[in-house]
């Protein structure tokens, strides 16, 4: 394969004339990295595999695309060829632009030590090892498999960065003066904090938010930063073999139940592409889970599920503006995302982009902009 020319083009569509990653994307072959992903359909996900069909691997691996590369707890290295796969993406090839914009929060001067959270293929410690050098990128990922894999494709480009398997929620290895995670944390674990040298920077995600938080060491062990203005969204970290089942029963009672009905002014909304308004919600109900559908009717369907058995169903008819609202459980969800869009008429914005983020040693996170905050 010339995988140079498409790494080119890649590079190209990536960054700008100049930017000191343009090289290491142009020179890092991803193809190697991703042999094998998933690719969704109607009967779930099937594999493809890159090496029989070259073009087609190229195009996927230097196209500006996340990459599924493990469903539940299935790899796609060891999936059955034209055997449809189910299940929630648990690893991936993260798009390109997407990793560099993490690696550019993390402000990567020549000799930092860096840790790269959630390996997943490696791209993105290839990338890091080619600004950085080897010796200065740690990688670390729960899963064995991916360690494994990616450390062995590694090799092959000549890259060598510490490749380490641990749970990024716990004990981390070494003292690092940037941690750079591509996912999604539901708090700044204390052992980041410990493992931050002093004036270290970290960048990560909210989990079930579009939010990424900057934050740099103070002398006290804990960090000061912001809500950046651009959006990123990452798996969530797990701990064991795949997430946690689904509201899928709740889901079901959502269906069927009345609850307590009520009359919305607005149209439904698909939240999960309203990222303010999503990450919001999720700040104030996190765990919450979303399903969008169509009615036989044409009619708008929207459900909000939470693990506490709150549970929300709202439909707006073809031609109308209003909303029915059925809700029941321990809080009404639909009331907390009228709420935030009563706000955001109101204010023009919502305060999460852009707030102002505060770590204690311990962990505890706080946002807070224009009189508004919230504790992770």
């Amino acid at each position: 394969m010339d995988w140079k020319s498409h790494a080119t083009a890649l590079a190209a569509s990536t960054t700008y004339p100049g930017s000191s990653w343009r090289v290491p994307v142009e020179e890092t072959p991803r193809h190697v990295l991703v042999e094998r992903w998933f690719s969704p359909g109607e009967r779930g996900w099937t594999v493809v595999d890159g090496p029989s069909d070259k073009e087609a691997w190229a195009k996927a691996a230097y196209s500006d695309t996340t990459l599924v590369t493990r469903l539940g707890p299935v790899h796609a290295d060891h999936a059955e060829t034209g055997r449809p796969v189910t299940g929630h993406p648990t690893s991936s090839s993260t798009l390109p632009s997407l990793v560099l914009t993490m690696l550019q929060h993390g402000r990567l001067t020549p000799g930092v030590r860096l840790l790269d959270v959630a390996t997943g293929s490696g791209y993105s410690a290839a990338v890091a090892c080619h600004r950085l050098g080897d010796e200065l990128v740690t990688t670390l990922d729960v899963d064995p498999y991916l360690t494994q894999a990616a450390a062995e494709r590694l090799d092959r480009i000549g890259r060598h960065p510490h490749v380490v398997t641990a749970d990024a929620g716990k004990e981390v290895p070494g003292t690092f003066d940037r941690i750079v995670s591509m996912v999604s944390m539901p708090r700044i674990p204390a052992s980041w904090l410990a493992a931050l040298a002093p004036g270290g920077r970290l960048v990560t995600t909210i989990a079930g938010t579009g939010l990424i938080i900057t934050a740099d060491k103070m002398n006290d062990g804990g960090a000061t930063g912001r809500i950046e203005w651009d959006r990123a969204a990452f798996m969530t970290t797990r701990a064991g073999n795949d997430y946690p089942p689904r509201l899928n029963g709740l889901f079901t009672a959502a269906g069927t139940e009345d609850g307590e009905v009520t009359v919305s002014p607005f149209p439904v909304l698909d939240v999960m592409q309203a990222w303010e308004v999503w990450s919001m919600l999720s700040l104030i109900a996190p765990g919450i889970e979303h399903r969008t559908g169509t009615g036989d009717d044409g009619s708008r369907m929207t459900w909000m599920l939470h693990p506490d058995g709150s549970w929300a169903r709202a439909r707006t008819e073809p031609g109308q503006r209003t909303t029915t609202v059925h809700q029941g459980g321990p809080c009404r969800l639909y009331d907390v995302l009228e709420q935030i869009r009563w706000r955001w008429l109101e204010h023009g914005e919502l305060p999460v982009y852009g707030a102002k983020v505060t770590i204690t040693p311990d962990g505890e996170t706080t946002l807070c902009r224009g009189g508004w905050s919230a504790t992770l």
